[in-house]
């Protein structure tokens, strides 16, 4: 059965590639030039120079960018940037307080980043990602006051406070 269907469609194929083939197309003469007259010329030669004045100019002043998304992304977390400190790189979370130090003058405390590099830090020292400042240091923690925006864009101070010994949960 397939041996049939098989020849079927190639004698139909030869019988139309046959019945193309009868077909003659006429021989193609060359196209005939007719003399153009010097007035028609000089007409075309100032046509083409008229389009040619004719500029467009677009001014986009006081429109949109067509190519810039109409719903601001929502970010959750501050980004990470590259030209800031390695004190405002990371959260107040991620960092872990190693040490208190005093003498008469300063509270110093050692602190350390994920990426286990240690730093010493005093009062008034900028910290976290949110631009957090080092309000307090006491004989086992420091205080650290962040001002964010709350639910209503509104700019509240928050404190969070870095443990010398974390409570161990048994």
């Amino acid at each position: 059965m397939k041996r049939l269907i098989c020849l079927v469609s190639i004698i139909f194929l030869f019988i139309y590639v046959i019945a193309g083939c009868n077909k003659t197309q006429p021989l193609q003469t060359k196209p005939t030039v007719s003399k153009v007259s010097p007035v028609e010329t000089k007409v075309e030669q100032q046509d083409t120079e008229k389009s040619e004045q004719q500029i467009y100019s677009y001014d986009p002043k006081g429109r949109r960018d067509p190519f810039l998304s109409l719903v601001a992304p929502i970010r959750q977390k501050p980004l990470k940037e590259k030209g800031l400190g390695p004190f405002e790189r990371y959260g107040l979370d991620e960092i872990n307080l190693l040490a208190i130090a005093w003498d008469k003058q300063k509270s110093y405390a050692l602190i350390m980043f994920p990426d286990k590099k240690s730093y010493t830090v005093t009062e008034g020292t900028r910290l976290g990602v949110h631009g957090g400042k080092i309000e307090k240091i006491t004989q086992d923690s420091v205080i650290i006051r962040e001002y964010i925006k709350d639910y209503r864009g509104v700019i509240k101070p928050r404190d969070s406070i870095l443990k010398l010994h974390k409570e161990e949960g048994g």
